[in-house]
């Protein structure tokens, strides 16, 4: 599995704050079977601790204490964009935020507020840049939780969409960010499910195994190999999305007795 959205670096932004707070998060993450990450942390104006250019330095810093310890686990550059951020940074700064700095993709972070009327606009004013979006946790904001269909409609347009494992654990009958997850799985809408963990800066966060377990049992283990495997190593390659595989439509097993928590 590739976790592609994971505040894995130490001390700069809400992630873990120490070099040994980084370690366990990324020794727990291995465990569980992911085998590369994108530490994304947050760029935007309130974390003035995420540096683009010292971001490569910092990732080969972590990937050394890792390798130092035994721990199998990637790490690619990247971060978590904020729109308003995205449409003031230079060019080097934004190529250099995108996944390991190729200039292909973005990952965008989703506004927990309502969103302007012209949040689409804003999104293809960056696309034109010259990136393909990837939509961070849509799943969590109110006004797409009103309009399903206004986020359905930026899938089609070609936004790449994220959603978040614990999004998945949750029960749709008292979440509406687990409802929208699950009718976005569901629909074939989701493209990707990550993490978004923060370590133990953020507690009980379910990780991407948990996450691609509940798919497996929505839509069957093909199409939950493509959202935690096929699609994120297409975006780290800057290659075309992979044909997804036909969802099982399973509505039974795990995900059943997930519901009733």
């Amino acid at each position: 599995m590739i976790d592609l959205h994971c505040h894995l670096l130490p001390g700069v932004d809400d992630g873990p704050s120490t070099m040994e707070g980084s370690v366990e998060m990324a020794r727990a993450l291995s465990k569980s079977g992911v085998r590369g990450v994108a530490a994304t942390p947050h760029c935007r104006a309130d974390h003035p601790g995420v540096v683009p250019g010292e971001l490569s330095a910092r990732c080969a810093e972590l990937s050394a204490e890792l390798d130092a310890r035994g721990i199998d686990l990637g790490i690619v550059q990247a971060g978590e964009v904020d729109l308003l951020w995205a449409l003031e940074a230079s060019d080097e700064d934004l190529r250099t935020v995108s996944f390991r700095g190729l200039g292909d993709d973005l990952l965008m972070e989703t506004p927990y507020g309502p969103l302007t009327s012209n949040f689409e606009d804003l999104l293809f004013k960056t696309a034109l840049r010259g990136y393909r979006l990837l939509l961070a946790h849509p799943e969590r904001n109110p006004s797409f939780h009103r309009d399903p269909e206004r986020l359905e409609a930026l899938a089609a347009r070609g936004t790449l969409l994220q959603i978040t494992a614990s999004s998945l654990l949750r029960s749709p009958r008292s979440s509406r960010s687990a409802r929208l997850a699950h009718r976005l799985l569901a629909t074939g809408h989701a493209h990707l499910i990550a993490s978004d963990s923060h370590g133990a800066a953020v507690p009980g966060r379910a990780g991407l195994a948990e996450g691609a377990l509940v798919a497996a049992e929505m839509v069957g283990r093909p199409l939950a190999e493509w959202l935690v495997e096929r699609v994120p190593r297409a975006i780290l390659l800057g290659k075309p999305i992979p044909p997804a595989p036909p969802s099982e439509q399973r509505r039974s097993g795990l995900l059943g007795r997930l519901r009733t928590r």
